[in-house]
C-alpha cells in the first residue's frame, strides 16, 4: 500500500479524546443608574504639576537656585483638578468603581483577586490626557470657593482647590463574568460599595485615613 506523505507520524498509540474542563467565557451586562447621597470630591493631577515635577528632576541639584517662586493660581488649580473628557464632558475614572465593587467584596467574604478577573467598567469616554477611561457625571461642580488645608504625604500643610459636586448621578455600564456573580449579586455589590466604601478624595474607604464620608450613593430606582 502506497503511503500517504501528508498523513501525521504514527506514534503507535491510538488517539484518546481529552475531555474539556474549561467552559467557555459568559458574561452578563447591565446599566445602573447610582445617585450620590454625599459630596463627591475630585482630584486629578494636573498635567501642569506633572511637567513641573519633570522639569525640577531633570535639573537636578541646580531646580531650586536662583528660582522665583510663582504666584499660585487657585482657580485654575480648580479647574485643573477635574477629569475632563475628549469630548468637554466631565467625568469619573473608570477604575474608581471598580475598585469600589472589588473592595466591597471583603464585606461579602468573596475573595478580591476573583473579583479582579471578574467584574469591569464599560467607560463612555477617554479624559483629555489620552489613556484615562471615564465615566460621564450627571450634575454640575460647585464654584470655586476658598482654599483648604490639607496634610501632603510628606506631612506639610499645602492649600488645595478641589472641585466637589453636591448633586450627582452616573449611568453605570456594568460586564461581569456569570459564573462568578449573578445579576442579584452585582446589583447587591454595587449598593455596598455605595454605601460603604465610596470614591474620590475623603471616602469611607480612604487609605490614608478613616474618611469623610464622601463620594457614597445608592442605586437608583
Amino acid at each position: 500500500m502506497p503511503l500517504d506523505a501528508n498523513a501525521p507520524p504514527s506514534t503507535g498509540k491510538a488517539a484518546t479524546a481529552r475531555a474539556v474542563a474549561i467552559s467557555p467565557p459568559k458574561f452578563d451586562r447591565a446599566e445602573i443608574m447610582i445617585v450620590g447621597t454625599t459630596p463627591y470630591v475630585q482630584h486629578n493631577f494636573a498635567a501642569k504639576a506633572i511637567a513641573q515635577i519633570a522639569e525640577t528632576q531633570r535639573e537636578g541639584s541646580r531646580s531650586r537656585k536662583g528660582k522665583k517662586r510663582e504666584a499660585r493660581d487657585f482657580e485654575a488649580d480648580w479647574h485643573a483638578a477635574m477629569h475632563i473628557s475628549s469630548e468637554g464632558w466631565c467625568g469619573i475614572p473608570a477604575p474608581a468603581f471598580r475598585n469600589a465593587l472589588i473592595s466591597a467584596c471583603r464585606l461579602v467574604g468573596f475573595a478580591m483577586t476573583r473579583a479582579k478577573l471578574s467584574i469591569f467598567i464599560e467607560a463612555d469616554g477617554v479624559d483629555r490626557d489620552g489613556y484615562t477611561p471615564l465615566v460621564r457625571i450627571i450634575g454640575d461642580p460647585e464654584p470655586p470657593g476658598e482654599p483648604q488645608p490639607v496634610r501632603n504625604e510628606s506631612g506639610v500643610v499645602d492649600l488645595r482647590m478641589r472641585p466637589v459636586w453636591l448633586q450627582w448621578q452616573c449611568l453605570l455600564r456594568l460586564r461581569w463574568d456569570a459564573d462568578q456573580f449573578s445579576a442579584a449579586d452585582v446589583l447587591n455589590l454595587l449598593a455596598r460599595a455605595g454605601m460603604q466604601v465610596g470614591i474620590g478624595e475623603g471616602r469611607p474607604d480612604s487609605p490614608n485615613s478613616n474618611g469623610l464620608g464622601n463620594g457614597c450613593w445608592e442605586v437608583g430606582r
